[in-house]
């Protein structure tokens, strides 16, 4: 295998066509595909499935996709590190943060980043945890931040800090009440038991992201069975179905904090005991961390820092509730 047929064969499964792929690499189709040929003939394997709608990677092409993402990368780093030694920091940082986060921590880092780092190209992705998580398993990230708190082999995990979890949306055959009534009720501090929520309809993320497992496993061990009635992978769409009374749904504060400004009367409960999450900095163990990308992880340390300190839902590791 060589750096050219790596980079030919990434650019096939994610453009999943060898006419685009050859589009964008400027070769001719002719010749990616013997390309192509020539790696499945000296792997033994066949990479890929065709079909008329395109091509999909085996469960080969699948492992030879994540190996080469990750020796390229390493190939793109040094070339970088080269090039930028002993100038200012510089280059390329593609990270992930899930729409949670990104509501919480997205803009004060593109503005630090700008300030402090003018040389840094951040390339940041949001979408819920479950891409997230997937772009980063296939090492197309420098980092992510994920709710888990839990290594892998293929994912280095840096606890920032953990998260209340609330109830969002009006209790079902609730009295309507006036908006400065239930900014009071907010201020006081209202809170709903764990096991009261068996009896509410909810809106959740899908099964595959972070919150809803997070969700899912303490009703679990509480045994409590949740009336999930919408499985919605859209924060926008999760705040207005509780806006509207369809169902209720469970997120931290940080992410309600913008509906709320906009509607006020949106109510939100602490669920008791309390139910949190925590966020965690996760690098792949296949990259190699480059200066660019430990210097935008530093600021977001210190934006997350920040926020513990203000003394909002956030949490510093090891701090009680």
């Amino acid at each position: 295998m060589d750096v050219r047929g790596m980079r030919y064969f990434v650019a096939i499964v994610e453009h999943g066509s060898l006419t685009r792929a050859a589009e964008v690499v400027c070769v001719a189709q002719p010749a990616l595909s013997q390309q192509l040929a020539a790696l499945e003939g000296e792997l033994g394997v066949a990479l890929l499935h065709r079909s008329a709608k395109g091509v999909k990677p085996t469960e080969a092409g699948k492992t030879l996709y994540r190996h080469a993402r990750a020796i390229l990368k390493q190939i793109d780093v040094a070339r970088a590190d080269v090039r930028v030694a002993g100038t200012d920091i510089a280059g390329n940082v593609a990270i992930g943060l899930p729409t949670t986060a990104a509501a919480a921590f997205g803009m004060p880092l593109v503005r630090a980043v700008r300030t402090r780092y003018p040389g840094v190209r951040l390339q940041l992705f949001e979408s819920m945890s479950g891409y997230i998580a997937e772009l980063l398993n296939n090492n197309r990230l420098d980092f992510a931040i994920l709710f888990r708190d839990t290594p892998s082999r293929a994912v280095e995990v840096e606890p920032l800090a953990s998260e209340a979890l609330y109830l969002v949306g009006a209790l079902p055959g609730a009295e309507t009440a006036s908006a400065p009534h239930r900014r009071q009720r907010q201020r006081a501090g209202a809170t709903i038991a764990l096991n009261a929520l068996a009896d509410i309809p909810l809106a959740l993320p899908s099964g595959s992201q972070g919150l809803r497992e997070v969700v899912e496993q303490r009703a679990a061990q509480a045994g409590i069975r949740l009336k999930v009635v919408a499985d919605l992978d859209s924060l926008p769409i999760l705040l207005q179905t509780a806006r509207e009374g369809l169902a209720c749904t469970i997120l931290p504060a940080s992410s309600v904090s913008t509906g709320l400004d906009h509607d006020p009367s949106l109510p939100i409960r602490l669920i008791v005991p309390e139910l949190d999450r925590m966020l965690s900095l996760c690098w792949p163990r296949a990259l190699p961390r480059t200066n660019a990308a430990e210097a935008v992880a530093e600021t977001l340390r210190a934006i997350v820092a920040d926020k513990v300190a203000e003394g909002g839902s956030l949490k510093g590791v090891g701090v009680a509730a």
